[in-house]
């Protein structure tokens, strides 16, 4: 009778599945709680990932001041070595800062040691140009298992994860990256924050070309004008 067998490795695989799906999916708590969204609706958290990135941070920073809106960046360790002086524009403009590990790896693939290599050289890089510690942490990719999220932790790092986000990264044009984000945000639970995820960088390359993300950032600050626009920090 090969029924019980079949039976359990399906059962095998799908639970090979979840595990997977859990570790990188923003909304999963399943190997431990990070923030996916405040609990304010007037609200929302703009955040951008992979910078610092010349120019496009900097043309990010003039749209955000044009709307007296303020966002959180999530920057790359070797880039804030390479560009400290846009790290500090970004907080001397009242913006927020967090740590997204030194070279972008998928942190469910690396070693423990390598994890916190990651994780300590990005908060020294910024301490350095910015004489101040950080408190946020956002894994590249959402990747995190339970290790990640405890070793962050220890080190002070709160984990920011998403609830919309813009898939900038590939997108044909800044109305495109709109129209998800509004679509995504139109079919949440109404009593939320939303945090949404842009990106001002490429983990590739430092001088990837972000200005679409820039246009429709002009554009969701219009179309959400209604919104107060906070750093994560600052979310209800």
């Amino acid at each position: 009778m090969l029924w019980p067998y079949i039976t359990l490795a399906s059962a095998a695989a799908a639970g090979v599945s979840y595990a997977g799906y859990a570790a990188m999916a923003p909304a999963s708590q399943l190997y431990g709680r990070t923030l996916t969204h405040g609990s304010d609706p007037s609200q929302m958290a703009l955040t951008f990932d992979d910078g610092p990135n010349d120019p496009h941070t900097m043309h990010l920073l003039d749209v955000l001041a044009r709307h007296n809106a303020r966002a959180t960046f999530f920057l790359i360790g070797k880039y804030v070595r390479q560009r400290p002086d846009i790290a500090r524009a970004i907080l001397a403009a009242g913006h927020e800062i967090g740590n997204h590990t030194d070279s972008h790896p998928n942190l469910i693939l690396v070693s423990a040691a390598r994890l916190r290599q990651e994780l300590e050289s990005c908060s020294k890089s910024l301490e350095d140009a910015m004489g101040k510690r950080v408190t946020l942490f956002r894994p590249p990719f959402g990747g995190r298992r339970p290790n990640v999220l405890r070793t962050a932790r220890g080190m002070g790092l709160s984990p920011v994860m998403w609830s919309v986000t813009g898939y900038d990264w590939s997108a044909k044009s800044a109305d495109k990256i709109v129209e998800k984000v509004s679509r995504q945000v139109d079919s949440r639970n109404k009593a939320q924050a939303e945090i949404v995820l842009l990106h001002d960088g490429g983990h590739l390359a430092f001088g990837t070309d972000r200005g679409y993300t820039v246009e429709a950032t002009r554009k969701l600050l219009d179309h959400f004008s209604a919104r107060k626009f906070v750093t994560v920090s600052g979310l209800s």
